[in-house]
C-alpha cells in the first residue's frame, strides 16, 4: 500500500521558539521523499520523525532566508555520512532553490569539512515551469512574491486507470487473470472477451502545493489549483494584516481564502509567528473560510485526502 503523507518537524517563522523548530519538512509520496525548506534543527527532526535524511530523493528551497535553509548543510553532509558508512551510493539528490541566490547554496553546499560522498546535483531554477520529473511526479515552481526570490512549488502525478471491482464482477475475472488483462491481453470470459478498457475506470492524479513566504499573488492560485494538499504560510492572524503586508506574508484568513478560491481539499497552515504561543487560533480563523484545515504542529503527519 502507498504512502502518502506530508510530516512537520519544524513549524516556526523567522524565530524558533520552546515548543516550535524552525522550517522543516518531508514528504512521503510512494517512493519519493521530498524534503522542503530545511531549516536549523533539521538533521535532529529528520530522526525524532523517523525521516530518513538517505531516503531522500529531492530537496526544495523556496528561497535563502535563513529560517528556511540552514538545515542544508546537516542534510547535505548527513546524506555523505550515511553513504560513506555503508559504503553504498545513494544516487543523486537534485536541490531546487532560486537560481539567483546561488552563492548561498555554495555556502552552504560546503560550509566545513567533510567526505563528500552525496552526490548532490544543484538545480538551481531561473523562471517558473516545470522543472523536473521525480518519479512519475512532475515538479513545478512559480515565482512568489516575498522580500527577495522565492519560489513556491507544485507536485502533480499523471491520471491514470483503475481496476473497478463492479466491472470485474461484471467481466467475470480474477486472480491471475486480471493481471494478464491490464499487461494488453485479451481474456474469453463467461460473458465474452475481456480487454483491459473493460475492467478500469479513470483515476485522477493526486497533487500538492508547497507555499511558503509570500504575499497574496497570482502564483498561489495556479499552484493550488484543485490540489489535493495545500501546504501554506499562515504567518500572523488577519487583526495583523497591515504586518503581514509590511512584512510580504500572509495571515491565516489569507490562506483559507486562496484554498477556498483554488479549490485545494485540504490545506495545512505553518509558519507560525512567535507572537500566537497557542497555535489553535490559527485553526479557529481559517476553519471559518475552508472546510478542511490542520494546523502543524512539531512532528506531526498529515495524509493526503482520500481520493474521490
Amino acid at each position: 500500500m502507498s504512502t502518502r503523507e506530508f510530516i512537520a518537524m519544524g513549524t516556526a517563522s523567522m524565530m524558533p521558539t520552546r515548543m516550535r523548530a524552525h522550517n522543516s519538512y518531508a514528504l512521503r509520496w510512494d517512493k519519493q521523499l521530498v524534503l522542503f525548506d530545511p531549516g536549523e534543527g533539521t538533521q535532529r527532526g529528520c530522526t525524532l520523525a523517523g525521516v530518513a535524511i538517505a531516503r531522500a530523493t529531492a530537496v526544495c528551497v523556496t528561497h535563502f532566508h535563513g529560517d528556511h535553509c540552514l538545515g542544508l548543510p546537516g542534510v547535505i553532509q548527513r546524506r555523505s555520512i550515511d553513504a560513506n558508512l555503508n559504503n553504498k551510493d545513494l544516487g543523486p539528490l537534485p536541490i531546487f532553490y532560486p537560481g539567483d541566490g546561488q552563492q548561498y547554496f555554495d555556502r552552504m553546499r560546503h560550509a566545513s569539512i567533510f567526505h563528500d560522498a552525496s552526490n548532490v546535483v544543484p538545480s538551481p531554477i531561473t523562471e517558473g515551469g516545470v522543472q523536473a520529473e521525480l518519479g512519475s511526479l512532475t515538479l513545478t515552481a512559480l515565482p512568489l512574491l516575498h522580500r527577495d526570490t522565492a519560489f513556491g512549488y507544485r507536485l502533480d502525478e499523471p491520471d491514470s486507470m483503475a481496476v473497478d471491482s463492479a466491472l470485474l464482477d461484471r467481466a467475470g475475472i480474477s486472480g491471475p487473470d486480471v493481471g494478464r488483462v491490464l499487461a494488453g491481453e485479451t481474456l474469453d470470459g463467461p460473458n465474452g472477451p475481456v480487454t483491459a478498457a473493460d475492467i478500469t475506470v479513470p483515476r485522477k492524479g493526486q497533487s500538492m502545493a508547497f507555499i511558503m513566504d509570500t504575499m497574496p499573488c497570482d502564483s498561489i492560485l495556479e499552484l493550488a489549483r484543485d490540489v489535493d494538499l495545500m501546504v501554506c504560510e499562515s504567518t500572523y492572524l488577519h487583526s495583523e494584516v497591515e504586518l503581514a503586508t509590511k512584512y510580504m506574508h500572509m495571515t491565516a484568513r489569507q490562506a483559507a481564502e486562496f484554498a477556498t478560491e483554488a479549490g485545494a481539499r485540504r490545506l495545512v497552515l505553518t509558519h507560525f509567528s512567535a507572537r500566537y504561543p497557542d497555535s489553535s487560533v490559527y485553526f479557529d480563523e481559517a476553519s471559518q473560510f475552508h472546510d478542511d484545515v490542520v494546523v502543524a504542529d512539531e512532528l506531526s503527519t498529515t495524509p493526503f485526502p482520500p481520493r474521490v
